[in-house]
């Protein structure tokens, strides 16, 4: 998010303080700031779901780490790849009862998420599908028959009658396990980035079984332990610029209260009527910049050699040549945590919300 984007921000921050109740209706500048953010309209989640501990730790680590610059913004450290925006995708699928029931095959699940939430021009990174089964219900079996776990893609939607093995389906995955008290992620990125176009969502077919025992009862409730989702990590380009070379400049806080400098302003997105869809954080320090940049100017104030050439004009000429505006020069992101319009958990980066440091341009 860019200057413009901020500048929204604070124009909005400040027209909730002079009009309180306007965090009630959807603003024009709202409008327009949610966009700025990569949202159509405000989310209004329905059902949230708990958002996952790891993803707690993800933004904690964003949000308290000292040292912008030292991180690339739009990588994903902890599972290397690129991306500004970290979604969970819950599963919205069903479970697939037999007609005919086989005694090996514990359970069929149809495996099912909803792209929408996706933008055109994202660009998908990973696409990682998480398998658990609840610790605290089940305590594992002394079986030492192992279960299958078989994953396939699901080209083509079942017909009313048409049995389940007859299904158009290709194997994706296998794997063998003796306890049930373990998670499971499955790399699933090439198969997901035809996701994105809605005709190829058909999702993906799940098969758990024990073809080596008899014992049925191992299955019992194996569907009420089961939860499925997908991690999705994407990149947006328009929003996310870590190739961009960031201005270092030397900052040194003046006295004079008139002066080009960093002005205190906190958001909180209570006030804005944001508090129902973002989790975390309840507000963040963006600050602005206000000031003059008076002849002649000086290495403070973080001036470029065309604002001094201005300035001096300017002092000839003070009804012809405006003096030079007193802008940001270092801006800082914030990690933000909430939900989308389809109940989605996400985690998302924002460049340039937070003013560190002003300069005369």
């Amino acid at each position: 998010m860019g200057t413009l984007g901020l500048g929204i921000l604070v124009g909005l921050g400040v027209l909730l303080w002079i009009f309180p109740g306007v965090g009630s209706a959807l603003h024009p500048q709202e409008t327009v700031l949610l966009r700025s953010l990569g949202l159509k309209t405000r989310p209004s989640p329905r059902s949230p779901a708990p958002v996952p501990p790891w993803l707690w730790k993800m933004f904690q680590k964003r949000s308290e780490a000292s040292s912008r610059e030292s991180r690339d913004p739009c990588w994903v450290e902890e599972f290397q790849v690129p991306g500004n925006v970290i979604r969970v995708f819950p599963d919205q699928g069903h479970f697939i009862h037999q007609e005919e029931p086989r005694s090996w095959i514990c359970l069929q699940k149809r495996l099912y998420f909803n792209f929408a939430a996706l933008e055109e021009g994202e660009e998908l990174t990973l696409a990682q599908l998480e398998i658990q089964f609840s610790h605290n219900q089940y305590q594992g079996s002394n079986s030492v028959h192992p279960f299958e776990l078989s994953l396939y893609r699901a080209p083509q939607i079942s017909l009313h009658g048409m049995p389940t093995h007859t299904y158009s389906r290709q194997l994706l995955v296998e794997r063998s396990f003796v306890h049930l008290q373990k998670s499971f992620a499955f790399n699933l990125t090439e198969v997901a980035k035809e996701w994105q176009t809605p005709s190829k969502n058909l999702g993906l077919l799940l098969e758990i079984s024990l073809p080596a025992s008899p014992e049925r009862s191992l299955c019992s409730k194996l569907d009420t332990i089961l939860s499925t989702s997908l991690l999705v990590v994407s990149l947006t380009p328009g929003q996310c610029k870590s190739t961009r070379k960031r201005r270092s400049a030397y900052y040194m806080p003046v006295s004079a209260s008139n002066i080009c400098k960093p002005r205190r302003l906190y958001i909180s997105f209570n006030e804005v009527g944001w508090e129902n869809w973002i989790i975390a954080p309840q507000g963040y320090l963006a600050n602005y910049c206000l000031g003059e940049c008076p002849f002649p100017l000086t290495e403070e104030l973080n001036s470029t050699n065309h604002a001094i050439l201005q300035t001096i004009v300017h002092s000839l000429d003070p009804t012809g040549t405006p003096q030079p505006c007193c802008v940001p020069v270092r801006l800082s992101p914030i990690s933000v945590l909430y939900y989308d319009n389809n109940d989605n958990v996400v985690l998302r980066h924002y460049e340039d919300m937070v003013v560190d440091e002003c300069g005369c341009r």
